[in-house]
Formats: C-alpha cells, sequence, structure tokens
C-alpha cells in the first residue's frame, strides 16, 4: 500500500507539471478573451463614431458605452478595469466633443454604481437588469445634461436628452443578447 503522502506528492507534482506547459498560445488566448471587453468597446465607438449621415448617430455614441460599460461591469467586472472606462471616457468626449473628462466621470459613476448594486442584480430576472440599466442610463444621461448646460451657461435642449434615455432603453436588449453571446464565446477566459 502506497501512503497517501506519496501520492499527494505525485499529484502536486503532476499538477506543477501541467501548469508549466501552458503554451503561450494558450495565453495569448487567455489574454484576448480578457481583453475582449475593452477592444469591442473601443472597436464600437469607432464604429459608430465613423460620418455615416445617420440622423441622431450621435447620441449612439454614449448609449452603446453605458450599455458596454454596465454589462461588463455586471458579469465580467474584471475584463473591464476603472483606467479602461476612463479613456473610453475620454475618448467619449473627444469623439462627441462634449466637456473633456465629463464621460470619463460619467462613466466610472455608471461602473461604480453597477459595481454596488452587482450582487443583487446578478441573480435577478432580465427585465429587473433591464431596469436597473434605464435608471443608470437615464441618470448619466441627466448628469451629462447638466454638465453640458452649466459648460454652455445656459439650458441645452431637452430633446436629444428624452432621445438618448429612450435609445438607451430601447437598444439594450439587442446589446445584451450580443454581449451574453460574447460573454460565453470569445469573452469567456474559461475556456482558454
Amino acid at each position: 500500500m502506497v501512503p497517501p503522502r506519496v501520492i499527494r506528492g505525485s499529484i502536486n507534482v503532476a499538477l506543477a507539471a501541467v501548469r508549466r506547459r501552458t503554451s503561450i498560445w494558450r495565453r495569448l488566448d487567455a489574454i484576448s478573451r480578457l481583453m475582449f471587453p475593452f477592444g469591442f468597446l473601443l472597436f464600437g465607438l469607432f464604429v459608430i463614431g465613423m460620418p455615416f449621415g445617420l440622423p441622431g448617430q450621435a447620441l449612439l455614441l454614449p448609449v452603446y458605452a453605458m450599455a458596454c460599460v454596465f454589462f461588463w461591469s455586471l458579469y465580467r467586472p474584471g475584463s473591464l478595469p476603472a483606467p479602461a472606462v476612463a479613456v473610453t471616457g475620454l475618448l467619449l468626449d473627444l469623439l462627441g466633443l462634449s466637456p473633456l473628462g465629463m464621460w470619463a466621470v460619467l462613466l466610472l459613476l455608471l461602473q461604480g454604481a453597477t459595481l454596488a448594486a452587482r450582487r443583487r442584480l446578478i441573480p435577478q430576472s432580465f427585465w429587473l437588469t433591464w431596469a436597473c440599466f434605464a435608471g443608470f442610463a437615464a441618470a448619466a444621461s441627466a448628469l451629462a445634461w447638466l454638465f453640458q448646460s452649466a459648460a454652455a451657461l445656459a439650458p441645452m435642449p431637452l430633446l436629444p436628452l428624452g432621445g438618448e434615455i429612450l435609445l438607451a432603453c430601447g437598444l439594450y436588449p439587442a446589446l445584451a443578447a450580443f454581449f451574453i453571446r460574447a460573454h460565453r464565446g470569445p469573452a469567456a477566459v474559461e475556456l482558454a
């Protein structure tokens, strides 16, 4: 009979050999899956920022960014760290010609609120998660409107604010469906 100490030792040696054998390709696969949310967020902002001449196209930029930050902060918070969110906000400010730093702060506030509500939202139904996103998006859009009104020293028109909120509420289910597929597929770090 083999003593248990020897069995444990041989199992540890085998596990160490398996851990050492991870190839560079496997590590690159894991890194690319981990960076997928941030890369896809930036790619989406650049595509939406292209001049297609669509009416209301400028409203899509913050809606897409808010949906990405909310979803990935909720379901995979390690894949979208705060510095990445801040860089995204600065890029959004540059693409949308809003005051520099405004969307960086707003997206960081959205991420913080999502992380604070994460424990309660994860086990809930999609409808409640959607309602929570709608509330967060409305609050972020209203704060953006306030910041832009303060920067212009005059109240901005309310129609774009309402359009942005309605667009965020309406587009989130489609974006979430796509993000869920990505979360289970190309962004699934555990499959690397």
